[in-house]
Formats: C-alpha cells, structure tokens, sequence
C-alpha cells in the first residue's frame, strides 16, 4: 500500500506539492517537534489504483495516514528535505478527502439511530450554525525530555513525541505525568519544539429544526432538538 500512495501522490500532484511544504519548513529558523503535512485525497481515484488503500482511507483514516506518514518519511530521508527531522513520528499527516461516497452509510445524522459511536471514519454532516467561539491556540505537537540527567532519552534525539489526534483531548497531547520507558523517571515537555494550531467551537442543530420553524404541526409527530459541538481545527 506504500507504493500505490506513491503512486498516487505523484499522479496526483501532491508529491510536488508535500516537497513545497517541505521546503518551507526547511528554510524556516524555528525548531519544530511535529511537522504537519495536509494531503487532500480523491477517494475514488486511489480505489481505483487499489482497492484495499481505499476502503482503508474510507473506513480506518487515521491507519491510512500512517501508510502515508511511511511514505513521506522516506521521501524527506531520500530527497534530503529537511535537514532537521530526525524520526518519523515528527511528520503528521492530515489526509483531507475531496468528497466521499454518496451513500446513506457515509452520512452522520444526529436525529437518526443509531449512532455509531465507535467508528472513526469520515462522515458528511449537515446542519445550522447556531454559535461560534473565538479562535484559540491547541497544542498539535510536543516533544518530552526524561528529567534523569543520566538517561540517555534526556537530550539528543527526538524519543518522545506526542502529536494530537482527531477525537483526542488536550491532555492526550500535553500533561505531567508521562514517564520514561527506560529509567521510569518523569518526563517534561521541552517548550521550545511546541508546535500550537488553531481551534475553534461551534455549536450546530439538525437541519431538521427548519421543518418546525416554517410552522408544520403534526399532533401525531413529537420531537425535540438538541445542539451538538463541533471542533475545527
């Protein structure tokens, strides 16, 4: 599966356009921790190249984008990309899909059961805006240093990487307690390599509610409506 996203990437133009974003990292003077790359995706093109890739990107994305995390890596160590990055865990890969099937199965309604809580594949929603909250900073990566000056993991090489992942909390990224696998001595984050994005809150309601504030009255049809939260980020 390596190779057909290498395949696709090329065909696609976003070999050219990851060796751009490279390039901007390298010639940036800030350290960073995570380097994050957006790779937009045509589902139905890359399962055409192969099948098992696609249900993949559909189904399990965050595994997808490992395959793809593989492949960049190997293209920063082969191309001589960025000088700075050191393991593979400091790329982070976004895979942003064009568009996705158009199926009932791909659509996330929040008046329709059931739920499927523990799928985290894409979905399509659809619903009204109803609030917005001002535009704050998330950590999307850190690096953690062991405290024990005599380990090997205090200095040097990029060991401990934590980078956010979608449906994580804050605290999965950045807290105090995370300890060395090899000494068991607490870990601290080293502030200079935080790498801070973007976040924001909005509160959204089901398309659904518009049919009762146009005024239909049904005795025999009762529901209520509920708000749900979205994070951009």
């Amino acid at each position: 599966m390596r190779e057909i996203a290498l395949v696709y990437l090329d065909r696609s133009g976003g070999l050219q356009k990851f060796v751009h974003d490279c390039k901007k990292y390298n010639d940036s003077k800030q350290s960073y921790a995570v380097y994050r790359f957006i790779i937009s995706i045509n589902p139905s093109d890359i399962a055409e190249l192969d099948a098992t890739l696609g249900n993949y990107i559909l189904h399990k994305p965050i595994q997808a984008a490992q395959i793809f995390q593989s492949v960049c890596f190997i293209a920063v160590k082969t191309l001589s990309l960025i000088e700075q990055l050191q393991t593979e865990a400091q790329i982070s890969i976004l895979l942003k899909p064009t568009h996705l099937p158009p199926l009932p199965s791909y659509v996330l309604s929040i008046s329709a059961f059931p739920f499927n809580y523990t799928s985290q594949r894409f979905y399509m929603s659809e619903g009204i805006v109803i609030a917005m909250g001002t535009v704050t900073k998330y950590t999307q990566g850190a690096r953690f240093l062991c405290t024990e000056e005599t380990c090997p993991f205090s200095e040097g090489r990029f060991r401990y990487i934590r980078v956010h992942l979608p449906g994580a909390t804050e605290s999965a990224t950045v807290r105090n307690d995370f300890v060395c696998s090899l000494c068991s001595s607490p870990l601290q984050e080293d502030m200079k390599f935080r790498v801070l994005g973007d976040k924001q809150i909005v509160e959204m309601i089901d398309a659904e509610v518009l049919n009762a504030l146009k005024g239909y009255a049904n005795e025999k049809y009762h529901f209520r409506t509920q708000t749900f939260t979205v994070f951009l980020r």
